[in-house]
This record gives C-alpha cells, sequence and structure tokens, in this order.
C-alpha cells in the first residue's frame, strides 16, 4: 500500500479585510515502527515517502548497524495504523538492539524522547580524520538557497524541513524532505549509503537549527562538514569542535557563520574583525 505524502484539506482563511473557504496541502505523517530481529526499537511519525531511505539512515545514525552488509533482510510492511520497516541484521549486531532500544513514540520536533539512560543521549563521538571537501565561500552562501530547488513537499505545503547533500562542483547532488528536521536528515544519510555516495567528499546542508543530534548524525555518517540555515545549539558546537567537524550557520542571504573548524571553506578572509 502506496501511502500519499500530502493531503488537500478544507480551511477558513480569515485576513484583514475578509474570510474565504480554502483548500491548501498538507503534509501527511505516520507512525512507523523501526524493528530489528523481531524487537521495536523505535515507533517515529515520519512523512510517508523514501521510508527505505529513513529506515536505513535511521538505523545507521543510531548505531543500530554500523555497515549494511550486517542487514540480512529488510522490508517495508504496511498496517491500517502506519508501517513497520523491519530488518533482520546479523548477530553479532542484534546485541546493539538493546542498548539503544526507544520503546516509544517520536514527536518529530524530539529526536532524544524515550531514550532509557541519560547517557545515551550524548554518545562518545569519533573524530573526523577525512580531509573532507575544499568548498568556496559561494558555495557555501549558495547552499541553503541551492537546497530549496530540491524540496517539491514544501513548495506544495509549505510545512517541512530538507536535508541534501552537497559537492563541490556538482551542487545539491541529493535531497530529502519530512516533517521531522531529524527524520529529513535520516533520509538523506539512508538514500547516501544505499546509492554508495561518499558522505567525506562533501557537505550535508540543512532548512533547520543544529541542535545535538543533528551533529551527532552527521558525524556518525561520516561527514566533514554540516551547513545549516539557522543557529546551532552551544553544546551541538562543543560536540562539532571535539568531533573535528565544520559547522556553518545561518547561511542565507548570501553570508554565513563558520562556528569551528574554518580550514575546510575558501573564505577569502585574512583577518577578523
Amino acid at each position: 500500500m502506496v501511502m500519499p505524502s500530502t493531503h488537500s484539506m478544507p480551511g477558513l482563511s480569515v485576513q484583514r479585510e475578509n474570510a474565504r473557504d480554502v483548500m491548501r496541502r498538507l503534509p501527511e505523517e505516520t507512525p512507523v515502527a523501526l524493528v530489528f530481529n523481531g524487537t521495536t526499537a523505535a515507533v517515529m511519525m515520519v512523512t510517508p515517502a523514501d521510508l527505505r531511505d529513513f529506515a536505513f539512515g535511521f538505523a545507521l545514525s543510531e548505531g543500530f548497524i554500523e555497515r549494511l552488509d550486517q542487514v540480512i533482510s529488510f522490508e517495508i510492511v504496511s498496517h491500517k495504523a502506519g508501517a513497520e520497516a523491519r530488518f533482520w541484521i546479523a548477530e553479532e549486531q542484534a546485541q546493539t538492539i538493546q542498548a539503544r532500544r526507544r520503546n516509544m513514540l517520536g514527536p518529530m520536533g524530539c529526536g532524544l524522547c524515550g531514550i532509557d539512560s541519560l547517557e545515551q543521549a550524548i554518545r562518545p563521538l569519533p573524530v573526523l580524520t577525512a580531509a573532507g571537501p575544499a568548498l568556496s565561500r559561494q558555495e557555501v552562501a549558495r547552499a541553503t538557497d541551492a537546497l530549496r530547488d530540491h524540496q517539491p513537499l514544501h513548495d506544495q505545503t509549505h510545512a517541512v524541513h530538507a536535508a541534501g547533500f552537497l559537492m563541490p562542483g556538482k551542487g545539491i547532488v541529493l535531497a530529502r524532505e519530512d516533517v521531522g528536521r531529524h527524520n529529513a536528515l535520516d533520509k538523506l544519510i539512508g538514500a547516501m549509503a544505499l546509492c554508495g555516495l561518499d558522505a567525506s567528499q562533501g557537505a550535508i546542508v540543512l532548512t533547520s537549527r543544529v541542535s545535538v543530534e543533528m551533529v551527532q548524525k552527521t558525524v556518525f555518517a561520516n561527514c566533514p562538514v554540516l551547513i545549516a540555515v539557522s543557529a546551532p545549539t552551544a553544546h551541538a558546537l562543543r560536540l562539532a569542535s571535539e568531533a573535528n567537524l565544520t559547522l556553518v550557520a545561518f547561511a542565507r542571504g548570501g553570508g554565513f557563520d563558520i562556528y569551528a573548524h574554518p580550514d575546510r571553506i575558501a573564505t577569502g578572509a585574512t583577518d577578523a574583525a
């Protein structure tokens, strides 16, 4: 069963001088259970598009699997109330299920709700060792504008986030959308892994703020540059600095701020006032 990503819904538009009936295209969201070897690890509210990408991205970014070859089989099973993403994974990786298990319904705005142990909220991050891409000032300044050209759901609904992958000299080569910013990033990470894109050779671009979990997911994806349209949290910045992640924020209107590891971006700046 194919689940639609949007629905047209009626409403009453009240403006300064009048009111009128309207039909608005709204994004859909549905519960998706992530099931590993018969155990439900999480239930997330997701826009029902690119669910395979979401499932694999979630599994990779949350540490349920480390490599695609650890997946023995995978299927999406649709139900009246939602869908299940069913993984069977290699036995040596199965013990991770209980360590990272989230038996909860995850709100679209929260990437950490329901974790059994508070220590799991701030997982130790590896230090990125790849030199990474050499991005020009112009590429970074245009990154979020370029991402707008890859947001058909946003054009219909004005209510979803996007995550894109930017490569030097090529622009945005892949993008995914979702009502949840974490889900959009998971979809992108999954799509990149499934099509064999090397995350170390580009930058992840976000239409959202940068919170701790967005840094975590980017680092675990082995992507050395994160560019966002909005601000980072202080804790997210500390983690990015420790993980050797180049963190760019407020990338809009032709400008941007660099908060960590600026060496991967050719800014042309010789002095900071």
